[in-house]
């Protein structure tokens, strides 16, 4: 990461369900990737732009992005000074509950639109991060919460299901529970489609039209997500390298920083730790 560059991706332990990321990005690139949890980026500084479903959405002072959980975007300066953003990566569990509780939506609730100019809600995302790098419980929870029913309320709505309903569908979804079960030892996208019985263009077109990636950059974002949970459990960098099945540390560091943001390294030091002082926190 270069030198002008900073960013800390951590968990305060009064705030269950909630991973926090403060950043000032110059030169960085988010690949195309996927979170298990909701992403809500509040920009303080410059600029960030990153593709959605399609569109290149900008995000600047004031706005906000907010990336349901499972959905492909990258991530970019928009101007050249970067960006500076407070991040948060509430559970889906969590999101769910609060908006049972502060909302009518109807079925799965998540946000309906990818950004938003909200400078109320920026300040109380930002405000949640500074509660937590304070060692402050009472206030971070309750920020939190605030900010994520207000969101909900302004910005939510029914997410709409996923579903295998066609054939070519289906078998995307076989693709992936195989490339799931083989991650450190997939098969080649011949061999897959012929395990399937389909073409590997068909496959490729099933599968990223199921999930909005070919098979190939899917596996490295499920090794990543998969490298995570065994750096949050623990395990030394060089170790999860091969049990996610990249061919060495190196490769482990490249696309983990390409994806979540920080180096392994970095993210595994965090996790055995509990919090900074507001004097340490990410200016």
């Amino acid at each position: 990461m270069a030198n002008r560059e900073r960013a800390r991706h951590w968990r305060y332990p009064e705030l269950p369900g909630v991973d926090l990321l403060r950043a000032r990005y110059i030169d960085k690139t988010f690949v195309w990737h996927t979170h298990e949890t909701f992403v809500i980026a509040a920009v303080t500084e410059g600029i960030e732009e990153f593709h959605h479903r399609g569109t290149l959405e900008r995000t600047g002072p004031g706005g906000i992005a907010l990336i349901n959980p499972e959905v492909p975007h990258t991530g970019r300066a928009g101007a050249p000074e970067g960006w500076v953003y407070s991040v948060l990566y509430p559970a889906p569990e969590l999101v769910a509950g609060i908006a049972a509780e502060t909302t009518t939506l109807r079925g799965t609730a998540g946000f309906r639109v990818p950004s938003v100019d909200d400078p109320q809600a920026a300040r109380l995302v930002t405000a949640v991060h500074r509660a937590a790098e304070k060692g402050d419980p009472l206030a971070a929870d309750s920020l939190l919460r605030i900010a994520l029913a207000r969101l909900l309320r302004d910005h939510g709505g029914p997410l709409p299901e996923r579903t295998a309903r066609t054939a070519g569908a289906r078998t995307a979804a076989r693709a992936r529970a195989i490339l799931q079960e083989r991650m450190a030892d997939p098969p080649s996208l011949g061999r897959l489609a012929a395990e399937l019985e389909t073409g590997p263009f068909a496959l490729l077109r099933a599968f990223r039209a199921l999930y909005g990636m070919p098979p190939h950059t899917w596996l490295t974002d499920a090794r990543v997500r998969r490298a995570r949970r065994l750096l949050d459990a623990g395990t030394a960098p060089a170790r999860v390298a091969v049990a996610v099945g990249f061919t060495d540390q190196s490769h482990l560091n490249r696309h983990f920083t390409r994806i979540v943001g920080v180096p392994p390294g970095a993210y595994r030091r965090e996790r055995a730790r509990t919090y900074k002082t507001g004097s340490e926190a990410l200016s």
